[in-house]
């Protein structure tokens, strides 16, 4: 199954794109992943055409077999930069229809983005996306200044087992989404 894992921030040292890309490492055997992010893309503004950053974003995601969203917390809601990118997608080309969609967080603060997940469904429910959200567990990591060693890993086993877990439900959904 062809993953694309999306971090939705734009800030250096992003841990959100750490989370990623632990999930990345540990889930490689069980899936071909592919990562984007919507650092650097230009500020969605209508009436004008999406430029060739989305459009090749675009085109990444409607080759996915799945999309994997890692989305920070701003304000209580997703960041702007993911905001402006999901405006761009579902205004010009459309490449969530259909698509199944995870969505993954991690936050300094304790509640682990659980707001920004909970907007970012939303956003996912408003037409031009169209997109099919995995609602089962879900994955939030607070206080992530110490979920993470030197080398980017887990410092936490347990973390990891859950990790694993939360992946097999989502390929129990998948699963029954795509029969």
């Amino acid at each position: 199954m062809k993953v694309l894992a999306l971090s939705g921030s734009n800030v250096d040292n992003s841990f959100n794109e750490k989370l990623l890309k632990v999930i990345i490492k540990n889930l490689d055997y069980k899936y071909d992943f592919d990562f984007a992010t919507v650092k650097g893309l230009p500020m969605f503004k209508e009436g004008v055409e999406a430029p060739k950053e989305i459009l090749d974003l675009g085109e990444k995601v409607g080759d996915a077999d799945m999309i994997l969203i890692g989305s920070p917390e701003q304000q209580h809601s997703v960041t702007s930069a993911l905001k402006s990118a999901l405006e761009w997608l579902s205004s010009s080309v459309h490449p969530f229809h259909d698509k199944p969609v995870v969505i993954v967080s991690t936050s300094p603060m304790p509640q682990g983005a659980a707001r920004s997940q909970t907007r970012l469904k939303s956003i996912l429910a408003a037409p031009g996306f169209s997109a099919h959200v995995f609602n089962g567990d879900e994955f939030m990591m607070g206080i992530a200044l110490q979920q993470f060693d030197e080398e980017g890993n887990l410092a936490e086993p347990g973390t990891l087992k859950f990790l694993n877990h939360f992946f097999d439900e989502v390929d129990d959904w998948y699963a029954q989404l795509t029969k």
